[in-house]
């Protein structure tokens, strides 16, 4: 009995040794970025970057996410996907189950990790989301994932406009104006850039990949292919799923999948 409950009690320190505390601190202010190769214009950033370093962390972490308002109206922060099983208040849209962090002021969000998968946090005041507050939020399992992959690819997708999302709010609502009124599409953006100057992903040959898909953006959806390649989806917002063959993935403003690639056998 003695040797059951000791066997217990070490394997239950062994799963909370590996739990860790994970601080960040997020200065969210303005800056003047050119993301699509064509227009500089004024955007949202943190710590004066922008596109925002994504956030990483592994089930059973507490995140504690320090964010100080520099801009000149309210903000507020959501983890897209977490359920936030009796932590509401911790969800992060404007006016609904908080009220926004007013400028000048600091607020600190705590994300008690019981998920594993790929999600993302974007600013849910203002439509902050639209001007660049946005970043992929990766969870990573505390066990071994139950599909076997050699490397772990990140991308995501965004919607970018000319104009601040204001601007594009009022030439929307114009009773005179045109419709659809003239700002038009956005540039897509790969992982924080123009997509016709992002980086190519580089497979070995006869290694296996697991690529994570987010749609950050607001209002446009993507189509993701690799010609020549077949992918097997295996997570859906954050759920892994049985594994579906497909040739493309059509992913709308918010989605998250992860799919597996085999590289071929040969360079």
């Amino acid at each position: 009995m003695i040797r059951n409950t000791f066997l217990a009690f070490a394997a239950i320190v062994a799963q909370v040794a590996f739990c860790t505390d994970v601080f960040i601190n997020w200065d969210i202010g303005y800056v003047s970025v050119n993301r699509d190769g064509n227009n500089t214009r004024r955007a949202i950033g943190v710590n004066g970057e922008q596109p925002i370093p994504p956030v990483e962390a592994t089930k059973g972490d507490t995140v504690y996410l320090t964010v100080r308002n520099s801009l000149d109206v309210s903000t507020s922060l959501h983890a897209h996907g977490l359920f936030q099983n009796g932590t509401n208040y911790m969800d992060g849209p404007a006016m609904i189950t908080q009220c926004g962090i007013p400028p000048g002021q600091t607020f600190t969000y705590v994300y008690n990790l019981q998920q594993s998968g790929t999600y993302w946090i974007h600013g849910h005041d203002h439509h902050q989301n639209s001007d660049g507050l946005r970043t992929s939020f990766i969870i990573k399992d505390d066990y071994e994932p139950p599909y076997e992959y050699d490397r772990d690819f990140t991308l995501t997708f965004e919607d970018w406009f000319r104009e601040e999302f204001a601007d594009r709010e009022a030439q929307t609502l114009d009773p005179n104006g045109s419709f659809p009124p003239p700002h038009g599409y956005g540039f897509g953006l790969i992982n924080g850039i123009n997509g016709n100057f992002s980086e190519p992903l580089y497979f070995a040959p006869g290694k296996r990949y697991r690529i994570r898909l987010s749609n950050i953006g607001a209002l446009n959806s993507f189509k993701f292919r690799l010609p020549g390649h077949c992918m097997h989806v295996i997570e859906v917002d954050g759920v892994y799923t049985e594994p579906l063959k497909v040739d493309a993935i059509d992913i709308a403003p918010a989605q998250r999948y992860s799919v597996l690639v085999a590289a071929h056998n040969t360079d």
